[in-house]
C-alpha cells in the first residue's frame, strides 16, 4: 500500500530539523567563554569540549543512513531531538566535566544525524534531477543559516538579564514543539524494508563517482569550518579589529550564505548545478585574493559577502548529485559523504591549528586557498563525469 504523505508538511519537518542543526553547530562557540569561566576549565578541558562535539556529528553522520532507509524518518527525527534535549539541559544543570562532556556529545550525534536525515528526506520527496533535489536542499540550508544566527543573537540579548543556564534551561524546552510537530507528520516509507546488507553499504567505498563527491565535500566542509571557526581570530590578530566587529563579519558571512541559498533554491531549476557550483568556486577564489590584500573594513565585509555566496551552492549541489547515485539507498549514500565531509572539517582545523601555532594565524587565506584549489580541481576534471552518468 502506498503511504500518503503532504509534501509541505514533510519539507516543513525536514526544515525544522535543519534548524536545530545550526542551532548545534554554533550553540559551543556562544557558550563555550562562560562555560569556561563557570567550571575554570584550562586549555585541554576546553579543547576536549570543542572536539567531542565533531566527533558526535561525525557518528551520528554515519549512522543516520542505514536507520532511515531500514525504518524511514519518524523514529529518528523523535530520537535525535531528545538527544539534543538531554544534551541541552545537561549543559544547563552539569556539575562535573564529564558531565558537559556527555551532554555535547549528545548534542553533536543528534545534530549530526538530524544534519543526514534531513537532507535525505528532501532528496526523497523531491522530483527527479540533481537541478531540482538541489534546488529544495538549497532551500532547507537557509534554515541550518536561521538556526546559526538565532542561538548567537538569542544569548547576546538575552545574556545581559540571564545566566546561560537560564537560556539553555527554556531552549531545550522550547525544541519539544518541533519534536511533537515531527511525531504527527506522515513521512515516505523505508526504502529497504528487508535491511541492508554490509555488502550495499561495503560497495559504495568501491565506488569512485560517490567517493568524489565525498571528496569534494571534505575539502568544501574544510572551507566552510575554517571561515566560521577562525575568522575572528585572523581578524582580530592580524587586522586589529575588535571582537564585537570581528563576530559582525562572521555573521556578515553566515548572512550571506543563508540568503544565497534562499536564491539558489530558485536559480537552480533553471541554470545547470555543475555550472553553478564552478561559478560560486569562482566566486569563493574572489574573495580569498581581496582577503590577502585587503586591511579596510568595507574590503573585509565584501570579502566575507563573497565567501558566503561562493560557499552556498556545494552542499545542496553534490547532495543533489549523491541522491541521484542512490534512489534506493540514499540515506546510506548521504552518511558516507557526510562522514568524508566531517573529517575534512576535523582534519583541516587542526591542521589550521598547527599552521597558526607555527607559522601564524596571517596563512588563514592561504589555507583557505590550498581547499579551494581542490574543489576548482574536481570540478573542473571530475564532476562533469558524474553528471553525464547521472543522465
Amino acid at each position: 500500500m502506498t503511504v500518503k504523505y503532504s509534501f509541505r508538511s514533510v519539507f516543513t519537518a525536514a526544515c525544522l530539523g535543519m534548524l536545530l542543526f545550526g542551532i548545534v553547530l554554533f550553540i559551543l562557540g556562544s557558550i563555550l567563554p562562560s562555560v569556561i569561566e563557570k567550571f575554570n576549565l584550562d586549555k585541554i578541558q576546553a579543547g576536549s569540549l570543542a572536539s567531542i562535539l565533531p566527533a558526535g556529528i561525525l557518528l551520528g553522520s554515519l549512522v543516520f543512513g542505514p536507520v532511515v532507509d531500514r525504518y524511514s524518518y519518524r523514529n529518528l527525527f523523535i530520537i535525535c531531538t531528545i538527544l539534543i534535549i538531554a544534551g541541552i539541559e545537561g549543559i544547563a544543570f552539569a556539575t562535573s566535566i564529564i558531565t558537559l562532556q556527555a551532554s555535547f556529545f549528545l548534542i553533536g550525534f543528534g545534530g549530526g544525524a538530524l544534519n543526514g536525515g534531513t537532507s535525505s528526506l528532501v532528496a526523497d520527496i523531491s522530483e527527479e534531477g540533481p537541478g531540482k533535489k538541489s534546488a529544495n536542499l538549497s532551500l532547507l540550508g537557509v534554515f541550518y543559516g536561521i538556526g546559526a544566527l538565532g542561538i548567537p543573537i538569542l544569548i547576546a540579548v538575552l545574556s545581559s538579564s540571564c545566566t546561560f543556564e537560564i537560556i539553555l534551561q527554556y531552549t531545550g524546552l522550547a525544541i519539544i514543539l518541533p519534536m511533537i510537530y515531527f511525531a504527527s507528520v506522515v513521512y515516505p516509507p523505508a526504502k529497504q524494508k528487508q535491511g541492508i546488507t554490509l555488502k550495499s553499504g561495503l560497495l559504495m567505498i568501491k565506488d569512485k563517482y560517490l567517493v568524489i563527491l565525498g571528496l569534494f565535500l571534505f575539502f568544501e566542509s574544510a572551507v566552510e569550518s575554517i571561515i566560521s571557526n577562525w575568522t575572528t581570530t585572523f581578524l582580530q590578530n592580524e587586522n586589529t579589529i575588535n571582537s564585537a566587529d570581528a563576530l559582525y563579519a562572521l555573521s556578515i558571512y553566515i548572512l550571506s550564505l543563508t540568503l544565497t541559498r534562499l536564491v539558489l533554491s530558485s536559480l537552480l531549476r533553471r541554470i545547470k548545478p555543475l555550472h553553478v557550483l564552478q561559478f560560486s568556486i569562482g566566486v569563493i577564489f574572489i574573495g580569498i585574493f581581496l582577503l590577502l590584500i585587503s586591511h579596510t573594513w568595507f574590503w573585509l565585509i565584501t570579502c566575507f559577502v563573497l565567501l558566503g555566496i561562493g560557499t552556498a551552492s556545494g552542499f545542496p549541489v553534490i547532495l543533489g548529485y549523491a541522491g541521484e547515485l542512490y534512489i534506493n539507498l540514499r540515506g546510506t549514500a548521504f552518511g558516507f559523504v557526510f562522514f568524508i565531509a566531517i573529517i575534512g572539517n576535523t582534519s583541516m582545523n587542526y591542521l589550521m591549528g598547527i599552521i597558526a601555532e607555527k607559522f601564524g594565524i596571517d596563512k588563514y587565506p592561504l589555507v583557505l586557498l590550498f581547499c579551494a584549489f581542490f574543489l576548482l580541481l574536481i570540478a573542473i576534471v571530475k564532476l562533469p563525469n558524474i553528471v553525464t552518468r547521472n543522465k
